[in-house]
């Protein structure tokens, strides 16, 4: 493990600071599948989400609200993420979840 501690708490770090968490932890675990799915989960989710919010924010009236919904979303998954993974279940979010899968062993430097 990167860092030396439990892989469900590492599993767990890797929402913490949301798509910037995730990328740390990429970078730095090579080994472990389960963090490395997480951080994948984690970083594909969140940038994604991001994004969305930030172009839905320069709508006016309507993009305040799409963008309010997104930053809840945002927070559920960064709760139900960390909740999760500290339990050392492989929860896939739907959508982000299957292409989570589909990379997390593909990004490797």
């Amino acid at each position: 493990m990167a860092l030396g501690l439990d892989r469900n708490i590492e599993g767990a770090l890797c929402y913490l600071l949301f798509w910037v968490s995730g990328l740390i932890f990429l970078l730095l675990e090579r080994d472990d599948d389960f963090i490395r799915f997480h951080a994948m989960q984690s970083f594909i989710t969140f940038l994604s989400l991001n994004i969305l919010a930030i172009v839905f924010s320069s709508i006016p009236i309507i993009g305040i609200i799409i963008t309010a919904l997104i930053n809840i979303l945002m927070l559920v998954f960064w709760v139900v993420g960390m909740i999760k993974a500290y339990n050392n279940e492989k929860f896939k979010f739907p959508i982000f979840g299957d292409i989570a899968e589909k990379y997390y062993n593909k990004f490797l430097i």
